[in-house]
């Protein structure tokens, strides 16, 4: 019993899926639905776009921003290379005083002055080496970014074009359903199977004109009109005979007919008793 129940809903049940997904087709292939979910779809994409350009700017403003810093390096080195040859210059002025002097290496090395310009020297070196290193990791970086940004790009101008391709995919889509449409509409007509409103109210305008016709003959039946329409035609073929018999007896013809009518009684007194 509670099998039959089972299978009793799951039969309901796809009949009303049935139902449902035929109702669905009917307003699918309206071709006004069929515009509005290309709309749809091309106003996800163009959405889709403009998040993907905001994406390719941040990488666009990043890329900018590594240059700024190559460039400000840039300066920086520039200006460590001249205070490097500055500091090398100094040293030099003083070693060469204090050999002058008769300063042996080992004074020269202790000389406060000698120190000085040998610590920025140095310093100078590392930093710039340091600066360096930088320049060359922020220019991988730029590398880095042109290459993306350029595969971006080069994949949102493919996008565009898919959009432009939904568009007039969308308007031929749409003339195809309507064209397809009306030469269906058209067959049915012509094979008798049409199911619109003109069809319908043209075979009820048929029906009301029969249901009319017989009503008439109906009424005259009753109201004996069709027997005295009858009396009348006999009367008026009597009366049409014995004129025309009439005319004949004029012309002599009707004679011609009278031995024929003679023929008749002495046939019939031929038969025996």
């Amino acid at each position: 019993m509670f099998g039959a129940i089972a299978r009793w809903f799951k039969a309901l049940g796809y009949l009303l899926t049935g139902q449902i997904d035929s109702a669905r087709r009917v307003i699918d292939t309206n071709p006004h639905v069929v515009r509005a979910k290309y709309d749809s779809v091309i106003r996800d994409k163009v959405s889709q776009i403009h998040t993907y350009k905001q994406a390719v700017a941040g990488l666009i403003a990043q890329q900018e921003s590594k240059l700024t810093i190559v460039k400000r390096l840039t300066d920086e080195v520039q200006q460590l290379e001249r205070l490097k040859a500055g500091a090398l210059a100094k040293a030099k002025q003083t070693v060469e005083r204090l050999q002058k002097s008769g300063k042996s290496k080992e004074e020269i090395h202790s000389d406060e002055e000698y120190k000085k310009c040998l610590g920025a020297y140095n310093d100078f070196s590392s930093t710039l080496a340091e600066k360096q290193e930088r320049i060359a990791e922020a220019e991988r970086d730029v590398e880095t970014y042109r290459k993306t940004i350029a595969d971006h790009k080069t994949q949102l101008q493919q996008l565009l074009r898919d959009v432009d391709k939904l568009k007039s995919e969308a308007a031929d889509a749409v003339a195809d359903i309507i064209t397809a449409k009306q030469e269906k509409d058209i067959a049915d007509m012509l094979t008798g199977i049409a199911k619109d409103g003109s069809a319908q109210e043209l075979q009820s305008l048929r029906q009301l004109r029969q249901e009319i016709r017989a009503e008439a003959r109906v009424s005259r039946e009753l109201a004996g009109t069709d027997t005295k329409a009858q009396e009348a035609e006999f009367l008026e073929y009597a009366r049409r005979s014995s004129a025309n018999e009439e005319f004949d007896a004029l012309l002599g013809l009707a004679e011609k007919a009278a031995p024929a009518a003679k023929a008749a009684p002495e046939k019939s007194a031929a038969l025996p008793e």
